[in-house]
């Protein structure tokens, strides 16, 4: 088997779906892309066998064939050589790779094509259709929240909501929860399903930037994206996720007014000084001010700041973990975000002041318990 194809065309394709792949060490041949040649047209597929993408290009090959190839040897390979046609010849009975750029000769083995997993297909799904910028938007405004706790596995993902309504999408990790609901995108029938956060970052690094439209299709076990001439197949969390509405609180009487950008850079100062284990800073609030407060005892470090804001309630002192504030004043937009806040022992809520009429954004952040020593 023989194709020529271009050195730069090919480790864009290659590095789009590197990240499917598994350093295993139960199933070496997950740590190669399966090169499949047909009618030339070349298809790559990478797999962990939980998440696989595949992706497709245009060669210049009059035969057909598959091969298994070590991903990193020729990743490194590829990102030395410059732009310049790249022929691959392999031997259809040793799965030998001779791969010849220019007046340089490399050969490395590669594997049988047959013995790679296959990709799973669509079956008995049902599909939706959403924007390219919906997608990658929802996936930026969550997964930040997405929790790393393996004993929780429902939560290790981001829950997405399909409604004849809007599509939710969901992720928390039990200190902070973001709810971004779409209500220009609507599926035809009420489902729900958990997306691991593996594919999600995957999906959103293959996202383009131009605003095309993605194929959504699930069934019971995995969600399949399909978007230009790559697939993302990826096997969906088998849990229940928690009743995050409950958790939302409704009676949120004291409402802070503030310049998100004054707030998120004041925090990231006042953080400096706050103790390395539990980052918290406590907010103090006045009438119109807001004085934001922290201490590292075992330093004697500590940091003031006053800012101006709008607030309407009573005046309140809270305790928060900055780093929390922190992700999400920088995963919102807009100049100016509310938090609404009932007592220092509920949660707050952070939303954008102003929010676009199609979305619906809103971040919650439990407390934390002030020790009054200063």
């Amino acid at each position: 088997m023989r194709f020529i194809v271009s050195t730069s065309t090919l480790l864009k394709h290659l590095q789009t779906v590197n990240g499917a792949s598994s350093s295993s060490t139960v199933l070496p041949i997950l740590e190669n892309f399966l090169f499949e040649i047909k009618d030339g047209n070349l298809t790559i597929s990478a797999t962990d066998l939980q998440t696989s993408m595949t992706t497709a290009l245009a060669v210049e090959s009059k035969e057909e064939g598959k091969v298994a190839v070590p991903s990193k040897i020729l990743l490194d390979t590829l990102k030395t050589l410059p732009d310049q046609p790249i022929a691959f010849n392999i031997d259809d009975t040793t799965f030998a790779i001779e791969i010849s750029a220019g007046d340089g000769k490399y050969k490395l083995s590669g594997e049988n094509g047959d013995d790679f997993p296959k990709i799973p297909v669509v079956e008995n799904a049902s599909s939706v259709n959403l924007p390219a910028s919906v997608l990658t938007e929802a996936i930026t405004k969550t997964i930040f929240a997405v929790s790393n706790d393996e004993l929780r596995p429902a939560m290790t993902g981001v829950y997405c909501q399909l409604s004849p309504q809007h599509i939710t999408f969901v992720a928390t990790d039990a200190h902070k929860l973001v709810r971004y609901r779409r209500m220009d995108s609507k599926a035809d029938k009420a489902t729900s399903f958990i997306l691991p956060k593996k594919a999600l970052t995957l999906l959103k690094a293959a996202l383009p930037s131009t605003d095309i439209n993605v194929s959504v299709d699930y069934n019971a076990t995995s969600a399949f994206f399909k978007f230009e001439n790559i697939n993302l197949v990826c096997r969906l969390i088998d849990e229940r996720y928690p009743d995050y509405e409950a958790v939302i609180p409704t009676n949120n009487p004291n409402k802070l007014v503030i310049d998100r950008g004054l707030f998120l850079n004041t925090l990231r100062r006042v953080v400096i000084f706050a103790n390395k284990t539990t980052h918290q800073v406590r907010l103090k609030i006045n009438g119109s001010e807001l004085n934001i407060s922290s201490e590292d005892l075992d330093f004697a470090n500590e940091a003031h700041e006053r800012l101006s804001c709008q607030y309407d309630g009573e005046d309140l002192e809270i305790g928060f973990n900055a780093r929390f504030l922190i992700e999400m004043l920088s995963n919102l937009t807009g100049d100016e975000v509310t938090l609404e806040l009932s007592t220092p022992n509920r949660a707050g809520l952070l939303i954008p002041q102003t929010n676009d009429e199609n979305e619906d954004v809103l971040m919650l952040v439990m407390p934390v318990m002030l020790n009054n020593s200063y």
